[in-house]
């Protein structure tokens, strides 16, 4: 297929002087949505903030309070991934039950505003339940409870989600599968990735399946091992579709400018391909620090440049921004003295690299 056709460069100062965006809702083209700005199949999303580090916080769960962060959810975006909501510690209070209540409501929520939803995450080494973790199971008992979790998980939100992060961060720093970390990989062994993917496409043949990282974002050690597995488990037949680059990304560990290069060599072995939980973070003094003029100046040409990755590769067609407000960004209590990471800042209003993101979007569409 012929690659898309790339859009003309703008800078990040010119687009904070000229395209610094009005606050949502305000009248006028120049206010169009990142949404309604988007290219015909391109979808452009979200994490629904709630759970995991939130439930640390002062406040209660965003999603279901914060009337104004829930809105701007409906009206920015056509694509919702639950940040914390179908993991297994949210999930699974305790083996023999299931608590759906809040990620059914995101679910129906996405169904009302006309959103594809993205799944995450099935197979992780992280966020597992204590009574799993410290239980003392056999490897038969294990196994069990993994393929019973999949297909009641899969199965319930059949025909209503669209894409599933199966595996997730499977390949360590070190470019080695997580033998050790993840219980799943270190009690059932690596063929367990197959038997996953197997059993979720047959609870909904229609979804699409991927595996999702940090730090392959760039052709390197660590995204060469993912090429790898997703060869093996294609010369067997699994039922992988896809790979989804998480791009946490950094300036001060520069831009990874082999991003459309690695993304289309994904591609290339018939696998589509996704942004999935994109932010920028920069340093902070501490909290209420927003950025300066040039941090967010940078900041919001990483995130072009980045959004324009995708949309040049043929296989990318999903863009997720990991937490679209600093006001419930998991960046600060993940790295002390960063944060400011998002498209809007912590009062709901539009950043530099929003404008970034929606003048991406029109040109190439």
């Amino acid at each position: 297929m012929p690659k898309r056709r790339q859009a003309t460069s703008i800078t990040a100062t010119a687009l904070a002087l000229a395209l610094l965006p009005l606050a949502p809702g305000a009248a006028g083209e120049a206010d169009l949505t990142l949404r309604d700005s988007a290219p015909q199949g391109f979808h452009i999303g979200s994490s629904v903030a709630g759970g995991g580090h939130l439930d640390a916080e002062d406040h209660p769960d965003p999603f279901t309070h914060d009337k104004a962060y829930t809105a701007l959810l409906g009206q920015e975006f056509d694509s919702l991934t639950p940040e914390n909501r179908m993991k297994w510690s949210e999930l699974r209070p305790s083996e023999d039950t299931y608590d759906f209540s809040l990620a059914d409501r995101i679910v129906e929520f996405a169904a009302r505003k006309d959103q594809e939803v993205r799944g995450h995450a099935l197979l992780w080494h992280q966020q597992n339940p204590d009574w799993l973790e410290e239980g003392d199971y056999s490897e038969q008992e294990l196994r069990q409870i993994l393929h019973e979790h999949v297909t009641t998980v899969v199965g319930r939100y059949k025909g209503r989600i669209h894409q599933w992060d199966v595996g997730n961060e499977l390949i360590d720093d070190d470019s080695r599968l997580r033998t050790e970390e993840n219980i799943w990989l270190r009690e059932l062994g690596p063929e367990v990735i197959s038997d996953v993917f197997r059993w979720a496409h047959a609870a909904d043949p229609e979804a699409e399946l991927f595996l999702n990282d940090y730090s392959i974002e760039d052709v390197n050690d660590k995204s060469d091992a993912y090429l790898d597995l997703v060869r093996e488990l294609l010369a067997d037949g699994v039922p992988v579709h896809g790979l989804s680059v998480q791009a946490h990304l950094t300036p001060a560990a520069g831009y990874p400018e082999s991003m459309e290069e690695n993304l289309d060599r994904f591609g290339d072995l018939g696998l589509r391909t996704a942004l999935s939980e994109v932010d920028v973070r920069v340093e902070t003094s501490g909290e209420g620090d927003g950025g300066t003029e040039e941090q967010l100046s940078e900041q919001a040409d990483f995130y072009a440049r980045a959004l324009q990755a995708c949309l040049n590769a043929d296989s990318c067609t999903s863009f997720t921004v990991w937490g679209y407000t600093d006001r419930y960004s998991w960046i600060p209590s993940t790295f002390p003295g960063k944060g400011a990471g998002a498209i809007m800042d912590d009062d709901l209003k539009p950043k530099p690299a929003y404008g970034a993101l929606r003048e991406t979007l029109r040109s190439s569409g």
